[in-house]
């Protein structure tokens, strides 16, 4: 979906969900805003039992003057956009509109109507508004109030930063040009002395399991961040190496993760979690996500089949899992994670080469960027991808290879030389969610670094060994042995045959156009 797509409707009505947060407020105002500038008549409302309570949301309305209602009944619009929520479900209170959109950032859990956007891999649906007036190239620039609203509402909703992962989120909070001393007025009436009730209280309930080393805590309903303090408290604990805090909330369950174990990657244990339910994502020591209760329920029966529990079901069908079934669900989760992966050591590894075959790598396309025609040797600089940021310094004798996906290498220019083949043609890369970025440290323009990429071909002779794996791997290589590379089950461990310590993970949907057996 485009938002120019809503200028075929005069009267368009944006609707929160009930009891909104800043994320949901943020990007109402957005698309309020994106809307007023062309001219639509257009309303921003929420319904539900309670008008706005929160101190630091009452300041964020009252500073950026955002034009919020609170409206108990409503004539059908001509369209109804609801956005952080999805029309039909149990946290946005149903109003009959003759057209309906949807704008959000967690996992589809009703049947869409022709116009919508979901995208549950970003940390905020601020993050999925930004993204959308980026693309329309609607100014953004001389808004400092919109600018505020929606690095807040990705502030809020990541737990300050600390639970995202999506490049898109990290371009947010690195561009945009907020009033730093609201968004701190806004902090500083963030919580209540209630919430540090409710966290004592959690803290005195806590699980351990001393086979894997984690805590799981329940905490009653309270302000998101919440969460995340508990969580950092508990993981100083030290027998304690990862920890879930978790909220049941109307609409589902909201989680934050922690993990001071190099083998487990707090993004990682979150979205395993949260896998098919509802989203999470993170760093590797912090991270969070939600768990949407209708699809927890489907997830629930299907557990209790599994291992032979008995489920209670009404009259009318699946019934929500009580808060004991949730906590055992959890766990059950936890562990499943913890079981369903093989570490390896790239330096200890000792493989079985009667189990793998033989293969030579392909004369494959990729993309190459020499760094020092985009930024002064010296420049220190940050290059983005989907997956991570590298900071490194410019040289004279560095190139930087860029894969289809747009992941990316650094390597020597006499390393270059050797085993590529320079061809003056732009490259394209085809299966590219976020392209590359580049940017000077301490500079927020970022340049798109496929704008200078060109294309190279293979040629070097490079025989590995190959089997595919039969559980999740997670990677530790020579190259960098403080974090690991993840490979899902089916993929390839690729294991370079002139040096059996150079080991690499290839997606299973990439090998063979990357390697063919002899």
């Amino acid at each position: 979906m485009k938002l120019n797509e809503l200028f075929s409707y005069e009267e368009i009505v944006i609707q929160c969900h009930d009891n909104p947060d800043a994320d949901a407020i943020a990007s109402g105002y957005a698309l309020y805003e994106y809307l007023a500038f062309f001219g639509k008549n257009v309303r921003l409302i929420y319904s539900g039992n309670y008008k706005v309570g929160k101190r630091n949301l009452q300041l964020m309305i009252e500073e950026l003057d955002i034009p919020i209602e609170k409206v108990d009944v409503l004539d059908p619009p001509e369209m109804l956009v609801t956005v952080d929520c999805q029309y039909g479900e149990g946290n946005v209170t149903h109003f009959d509109a003759k057209n309906v959109a949807i704008i959000d950032h967690h996992q589809i859990s009703v049947k869409m109507p022709q116009m919508f956007e979901i995208k549950s891999n970003l940390g905020s649906c601020s993050t999925l508004m930004w993204k959308l007036l980026k693309e329309e190239g609607f100014p953004l620039e001389g808004n400092t109030k919109l600018a505020t609203a929606l690095y807040y509402g990705l502030y809020t909703d990541t737990n300050g930063f600390t639970e995202m992962d999506h490049p898109y989120d990290r371009d947010l909070r690195d561009t945009a040009k907020a009033d730093k001393n609201l968004i701190a007025k806004f902090k500083n009436s963030n919580l209540t002395l209630n919430d540090l009730t409710i966290a004592g209280e959690a803290l005195k309930d806590h699980q351990y399991n001393d086979e894997y080393l984690f805590a799981i805590l329940e905490v009653k309903p309270c302000d998101p961040n919440m969460l995340g303090l508990i969580s950092d408290l508990v993981i100083e604990v030290d027998k304690v190496e990862t920890c879930l805090v978790y909220s049941i909330l109307s609409t589902g369950i909201k989680i934050s993760v922690r993990s001071c174990n190099k083998e487990v990657k707090a993004s990682e244990l979150a979205c395993s979690i949260c896998d098919a339910i509802g989203s999470g994502g993170g760093h590797a020591v912090k991270a969070g996500g939600f768990i949407q209760i209708n699809l927890l329920r489907d997830a629930y029966e299907t557990y209790c089949k599994k291992n032979r529990i008995q489920h209670r079901k009404t009259e009318k069908g699946k019934k929500n899992p009580s808060k004991r079934e949730i906590n055992e669900f959890l766990g059950y989760r936890m562990i499943e994670y913890f079981l369903q992966s093989e570490v390896i050591y790239a330096r200890n590894y000792k493989a079985d080469f009667s189990k793998m075959k033989l293969y030579k790598k392909n004369p494959v396309s990729l993309g190459y960027v020499r760094l020092y025609k985009v930024y002064g040797i010296g420049t220190e600089v940050n290059i983005r991808t989907m997956r991570r940021d590298l900071n490194i310094k410019v040289k004279s004798d560095q190139i930087i290879m860029i894969c289809d996906s747009g992941e990316i290498k650094e390597i020597s220019e006499k390393e270059f030389k050797s085993s590529y083949k320079a061809i003056e043609e732009d490259f394209q890369p085809r299966d590219v969610e976020y392209n590359p970025t580049i940017r000077a440290n301490g500079s927020e323009k970022m340049k798109c670094l496929m704008h200078y990429a060109k294309k190279c071909i293979f040629i070097g002779e490079e025989m590995v060994y190959a089997r595919a794996v039969s559980k999740n791997i997670k990677l530790f290589s020579i190259d960098d042995e403080a974090e690991y590379k993840c490979g899902v089950k089916g993929d390839y461990l690729v294991i370079q045959k002139d040096n059996v310590k150079n080991i690499s993970i290839c997606m299973k949907d990439k090998f063979s156009e990357y390697y063919r057996e002899i």
